[in-house]
């Protein structure tokens, strides 16, 4: 339990939950790390700089909850690697967990360094958040889905070249960064660019009205797209979720 109150303080510290309901308990972890589900931290020292909580689910993957860490030291990739490892010798073949779509780093981190898909877009998925990161947003998410015996998967769980996504020739834009603002283009080429705000954390403190035209736009043009069957391919030059037509 001692571990536990310090992954849910790492937790509070990035998300500062004040009032708001917590994505974990400590008593939720100690049930699932219990049962057989993962919750991992990672350490420099005797400091914990990064933790992860996941739970079994359907179709051999493992869930990953909720995952915090430190940012800017490669915590974070580190501890993928770990969930990784972890699932593959329990004979599990994906990952998942879910992602703001908006958040430009997120989608880059998941799609680029990763390997992961997203599967399905999850319009307010967790009701409207109140935490000082989310401040009041609906709760889109995109379900990623990461096939960990993938060679692509592989080759980048190894560091190999190949994780800078370029904008793919001929690829329309159907939803451009105009002066900050979201500006819906053409959606019917084989291959289009659906492009999120640079910071959608500080948007929502600077201009909740942008911050949600964003939150809509994202969700009736990508959430749209991937309602009709077009696959998410990966996260282009840090800005767009390159979508193609199967």
């Amino acid at each position: 339990m001692p571990e536990l109150e310090r992954v849910y303080a790492l937790f509070d510290d990035i998300w500062h939950f004040g009032s708001a309901d917590p994505p974990i308990t400590m008593e939720l972890m100690r049930a699932l790390s219990h049962a057989g589900g993962y919750v991992a931290g990672a350490f420099d020292g005797g400091r914990m700089v990064g933790a992860s909580v996941g739970f079994l689910a359907a179709g051999g993957a493992l869930h990953s909850h909720v995952t915090g860490s430190v940012a800017g030291r490669g915590i974070g990739f580190e501890l993928k690697q770990h969930q990784r490892r972890w699932a593959l010798e329990r004979g599990l073949t994906h990952i998942t967990w879910t992602y703001d779509p908006l958040v430009r780093r997120n989608a880059h981190f998941n799609l680029a360094k990763l390997g992961a898909r997203p599967a399905e877009y999850l319009p307010c998925f967790y009701g409207v958040m109140e935490d000082a990161i989310n401040q009041g947003d609906e709760s889109d998410r995109l379900l990623a889905s990461w096939p960990l015996t993938a060679p692509h998967v592989e080759a980048l769980a190894r560091r190999e070249p190949g994780e800078r996504t370029p904008v793919p020739e001929g690829a329309v834009v159907a939803l451009a960064d105009e002066g900050g603002r979201p500006v819906p283009g053409p959606v019917d080429a084989p291959v289009v660019l659906v492009a999120v705000p640079p910071d959608i954390e500080g948007l929502r403190r600077a201009d909740r009205g942008a911050a949600k035209a964003w939150r809509h736009a994202v969700r009736d043009v990508l959430g749209g797209l991937m309602a009709e069957g077009r696959a998410v391919t990966g996260f282009a030059a840090k800005s767009y979720y390159v979508v193609e037509r199967l």
